[in-house]
C-alpha cells in the first residue's frame, strides 16, 4: 500500500504528463481527499468514487479520492498505483475538457458513466445497501 506522500508524488508526476491547456479555467484545480464517498446508489459499500469533476459557483475542480483509492486498492504498489490513477485522473481530465467544450450529448463521458452506472444497477436487485438474495 502506498501511503499519503507517495499517493500525492504520484498524482503530481501524472499532472506534470498532461498538456498546460487541460488546465485551463480548472480554476480550483486538483485536491486530494482523505475521504472515501460511496454513492448512494452503491450495494452494500461495493462501490468508491475515486475522482471528481465538480463545477459550483463557476469555480472548476477536480478530486482525488486517496480514501477510495485505499479502499478499493488496499495491496496496490507505486506501479499499479500509477497506471490506476492515471486513468482517473485523465478520466476527470475529459469531463472537464467536455464541459468547457459544451460536450453534453449521448457521446460524452458523462453519458458514459450513466450507462456504466444503469449496468451496475442492473446486475442488482431490492434496495442500496441491501445484499443481494
Amino acid at each position: 500500500m502506498i501511503d499519503a506522500a507517495e499517493y500525492r508524488k504520484i498524482i503530481s508526476e501524472l499532472l506534470d504528463e498532461l498538456p498546460e491547456a487541460f488546465f485551463r479555467d480548472l480554476t480550483g484545480g486538483v485536491i486530494i481527499s482523505d475521504a472515501a464517498p460511496v454513492p448512494d446508489y452503491a450495494w452494500d459499500g461495493d462501490l468508491f468514487v475515486m475522482g471528481q469533476y465538480r463545477v459550483s459557483c463557476g469555480v472548476r475542480q477536480i478530486v482525488m479520492y486517496r480514501g477510495s483509492f485505499r479502499r478499493a486498492h488496499p495491496g496496490a504498489d507505486a506501479q499499479e498505483a500509477r497506471e490506476i490513477l492515471r486513468g482517473i485522473l485523465r478520466h476527470e481530465f475529459r469531463h472537464h475538457m467536455e464541459s468547457l467544450g459544451g460536450v453534453f450529448g449521448p457521446e460524452s463521458l458523462a453519458a458514459e458513466d450513466e450507462r456504466e452506472k444503469r449496468a451496475y444497477l442492473a446486475g442488482h436487485t431490492g434496495n442500496p445497501g441491501e445484499a443481494d438474495i
